[in-house]
């Protein structure tokens, strides 16, 4: 059995029609697959294009093809289709990483390094260093708050040529489909991932704060070249999303870590992530009423206002701009789409108050995955998922307004408090 094939059987075709495949399996066992299980298995041809559409079941397999099967029943499916009838599976070339953690003390509540454990042992959460592209975008809106802009401060969203020295040319960076936008707020350049605003806006503050705000948040360690701010310096899934995770906490610096506490066999403790001392914490489970109350020694890596900010910034990237279909789940979220140059790597970290997650998109040995694909629709959708899922049971919960942030109404295209000719207001 190949590795990497996880719960799914393999099967034999028998027979086969335009509508059905006829299947046996290795515990002799006969089934049946749909056309509707099979029409995602289109040609894949040069540069990722997608081959005409299925119409038939021939036009996938033959008599005698062994393939891979799941059954229907395991995918919740079983009172839409007869029994016994499975769908076609495939192991995936693209590979990917997940991983989900408290924001407020940095527990790691689940991870998934690759499709699958045996197939390969690299752990694209850890040790795939990959450029974060428009992912990295909200660091450099960071640093300009930090220097005194606003959401509603104004920038230009027009071409930018830079000269990068003897022999090398000009640098020409480029919105994603080459259209400028005139003045924008900066609320506007984050929800549409404008990048010839993040650029100006980097050279304005100088790209050195930018580089600054980068170590601080432990993404990295980069040099100060201008391409950074489109996150052409390369890191890791898991400090992108612990980043993330000290915008939503108020901007304290958290430590992602797997292992909370360890125990002898007499279930006492020998060792412990959280040092810090509880006399509260003492004696028998249940007969203390009152609530611990423990001291925060994290250190602030950003003031509270800049980090919600930011935060809110992000909230319009689900509200508005290119993580809108996040939107669909009715919840206060906020996160950021990331897409590398020819969509060589995609990416989607986002957020609830109390939870971050983050997803990573691509192959192991970099290539394009294909037309228009973007962090948008290939991981967003992988996020929005797990959050359906993970607080399916939880009420919702606004995001936290620190002291000394006011919330106003203003003109969503100018930035300024609205006028009788305002169109439309945030």
């Amino acid at each position: 059995i190949p590795a990497g094939m996880n719960e799914w059987m393999l099967a034999v075709v028998l027979e086969m029609t335009n509508e059905t495949a006829f299947i046996g399996l290795s515990d002799r066992s006969r089934g049946s697959i749909p056309l509707a299980e099979l029409t995602w298995a289109r040609a894949c041809w040069e540069n990722q294009k997608l081959g005409p559409e299925i119409l038939q079941v021939p036009e996938v397999l033959t008599r005698g093809d062994v393939i891979a099967v799941e059954s229907l029943i395991s995918q919740g499916k079983e009172d839409e289709q007869p029994t016994k009838t499975y769908a076609l599976r495939q192991i995936p070339d693209v590979e990917g990483g997940f991983v989900a953690l408290d924001p407020h003390t940095g527990r790691i509540l689940a991870m998934v390094g690759g499709w699958s454990f045996q197939e390969s042992q690299f752990n694209r959460v850890t040790q795939a260093m990959r450029q974060p592209g428009s992912a990295f975008k909200p660091f450099v809106y960071l640093a300009a708050i930090e220097e005194g802009y606003t959401p509603a401060s104004v920038i230009l969203d027009a071409p930018f040529v830079i000269d990068q020295g003897p022999n090398l040319g000009l640098w020409k960076p480029e919105n994603y489909g080459r259209e400028f936008g005139g003045p924008a707020t900066l609320r506007f350049g984050i929800e549409k991932s404008r990048n010839l605003m993040t650029v100006r806006l980097a050279n304005s503050i100088g790209i050195g704060k930018v580089v600054e705000a980068a170590r601080r948040f432990g993404i990295g360690v980069f040099q100060p070249h201008l391409s950074i701010a489109l996150g052409s310096g390369e890191t890791t899934l898991l400090k992108l999303t612990a980043a993330y995770a000290m915008l939503v906490n108020g901007g304290k610096q958290i430590s992602p870590s797997l292992i909370e506490r360890i125990q002898n066999r007499h279930g006492l403790t020998i060792a412990r992530r959280d040092k810090r001392p509880c006399a509260e914490c003492q004696g028998v489970l249940g007969l203390n009423p009152n609530v611990p109350r423990l001291m925060d020694y994290r250190k602030r890596v950003t003031d509270p206002a800049t980090a919600f900010q930011v935060t809110w910034m992000l909230k319009g990237v689900v509200d508005r701009g290119t993580g809108r279909r996040i939107r669909e789940l009715g919840r206060p979220l906020a996160g950021k789409t990331g897409t590398t140059n020819k969509s060589f790597d995609t990416w989607f970290i986002g957020f609830s108050p109390d939870l971050v997650a983050g997803v990573y998109v691509g192959f192991d040995k970099p290539r394009t995955l294909g037309y228009k694909q973007t962090g948008s629709n290939v991981a967003a959708p992988i996020f929005k998922n797990f959050m359906e899922l993970a607080m399916a049971d939880q009420p919702p919960v606004p995001f936290r307004i620190p002291r000394g942030i006011r919330m106003v109404r203003i003109d969503a295209k100018t930035g300024r408090l609205p006028e009788p000719s305002t169109e439309r207001m945030i």
